[in-house]
């Protein structure tokens, strides 16, 4: 007798595929989390990035591989931005909060990938470093931050910088555009599908996927320990700078409803790390 399991196991990773590239697109519009660093988690930051640093070469072999991942990633990236941009107007505070737990939650599973080649004095040195880095300059765009008028320039460089949170895991660009109060308009313009700014953001994610990919990969491929550990040491420092410290002291129902979505938050990403250890990477 034929197991049916057998038959069911290509639809199960169809689905469990497109589901991470939903996630993927989640994260790289929500604050704080890095659709890179999702890349990683799920185990297919490699074949991501070898497609983008090589698409002509690698396009037959690994377009079909990826192409759930992509689907769930355009209906993830551009089916939250409107929702998204709802729940952080109305409910700024909980919303970050759920988002920080998530990041929590991930956490250990980024530091199990770290180390999936070793770690070295060098590994931990690399983390304290680009902590202390990223946290300065994030405090120093905070202290002196300004508000600066959108324009096409503008969203160029916000699509520099969304680029940059997938092929730089732990590199959020709502950490960089938030302080310069781009990273609203922006998220607004994606979910209503504004061509002014879907352009000039499109094109500077384009610009820069073609000017770093390979650079990026090559620096992963050949210094895997300090390079991840690096990304730690990202993620934990734009994770402190988004908490909303003062709404925890509030009343007393707003810090409960902002520990109720920290708990899930961290409850959500430990379970989708344990669904997820059941299947294999991708080569």
């Amino acid at each position: 007798m034929k197991d049916s399991s057998v038959g069911r196991q290509p639809v199960v990773r169809f689905v469990m595929r497109l589901l991470q590239g939903a996630l993927i697109g989640l994260g790289a519009v929500l604050p704080g989390i890095s659709g890179g660093v999702l890349c990683v988690i799920f185990g297919i930051y490699k074949p991501v990035m070898e497609l983008l640093s090589n698409p002509v070469r690698n396009f037959k072999t690994h377009v079909p591989r990826l192409l759930p991942v992509i689907l769930g990633g355009a209906i993830g990236f551009l089916g939250i931005a409107n929702l998204l941009a709802f729940f952080l107007e109305t409910y700024p505070d909980q919303s970050v909060c759920l988002f920080v737990g998530l990041i929590v939650g991930m956490l250990p599973s980024l530091f199990r990938e770290a180390g999936e080649q070793g770690r070295t004095r060098g590994s931990y040195i690399s983390m304290i470093v680009a902590f202390v880095v990223v946290l300065s300059l994030l405090i120093t765009l905070n202290v002196f931050s300004v508000q600066i008028q959108p324009n096409f320039g503008w969203y160029l460089f916000c699509g520099f910088c969304l680029a940059l949170s997938v092929i730089a895991p732990g590199m959020s660009f709502s950490t960089l555009l938030m302080p310069l109060g781009l990273y609203t308009p922006f998220v607004d313009g994606l979910g209503h599908l504004d061509m002014n700014v879907l352009l000039p953001g499109g094109l500077g994610a384009v610009v820069t996927i073609i000017c770093l990919a390979k650079g990026i990969d090559a620096l992963f491929n050949h210094y895997y320990s300090c390079a991840f550990h690096a990304i730690i040491g990202i993620v934990v420092a734009a994770t402190i700078m988004i908490i909303p410290f003062a709404s925890f002291a509030a009343s007393a129902g707003a810090l409960a409803a902002n520990l109720i979505c920290l708990a899930v938050g961290v409850v959500g990403a430990l379970a989708l790390d344990r669904f997820n250890s059941r299947f294999p990477k991708e080569n």
